[in-house]
């Protein structure tokens, strides 16, 4: 096998082949655009019915790790300057923790209080998702989402999805003008206390 990256585009499907992954984004706001940007990444892991088995299976910067301990989110970047050049936020995912149940990961970044500050994903550029294998410690695939994005405030990045007892990542680039509240009552059924 190479250790040439992958690089993928939109609606591409690949076979993953390795358990321990780090999904790391980033992004860079548009010089100019005025305030910080604070965008969050969230993995949102459901099952054959793609659905939150419970509230605790949406992982963001307010739960940092799922039930199963397969999941871990590294924390917020709220202002994006922590990265320099580097991901900005990243999830670890120990695929012989999950949960039986869970059939797909999706990974979705939203702008927080993007209405109130005017923000969308037309103001960032160089936009990423990537998949390193953290046996080997090197980046597999990375999908840049490039320009597609104007006035969506979220946008599902890419999913892990399990088919035939084999784990696939989809570079699925779907935006979305909507906020985080809006994937958590899409895929889960209960009801979301407010901290």
């Amino acid at each position: 096998m190479s250790n040439e990256v992958i690089n993928l585009r939109k609606g591409d499907k690949v076979k993953v082949g390795f358990n321990n992954i780090t999904v790391g984004l980033g992004w860079e706001p548009n010089e100019g655009t005025g305030g910080t940007f604070d965008l969050d990444v969230s993995a949102i892991m459901i099952d054959e019915n793609r659905k939150l088995p419970n509230k605790d299976y949406f992982v963001f910067y307010n739960n940092l790790e799922s039930p199963d301990g397969a999941v871990t989110h590294t924390g917020d970047d709220p202002d994006g300057t922590s990265s320099d050049g580097d991901d900005d936020e990243s999830i670890i995912i120990d695929m012989t923790k999950l949960n039986p149940n869970i059939q797909e990961i999706l990974f979705v970044v939203t702008i927080e209080d993007a209405v109130s500050k005017r923000q969308n994903f037309g103001q960032v550029r160089d936009s990423y998702i990537r998949l390193v294998d953290n046996s080997t410690n090197k980046e597999v695939f990375k999908y840049e989402l490039g320009e597609d994005f104007s006035i969506e405030t979220g946008i599902e990045f890419g999913r892990l999805y399990k088919r035939n007892d084999e784990w696939k990542f989809d570079a699925s680039g779907i935006g979305y003008k909507e906020d985080l509240a809006f994937f958590l009552s899409k895929y889960f059924t209960g009801k979301i206390e407010k901290n």
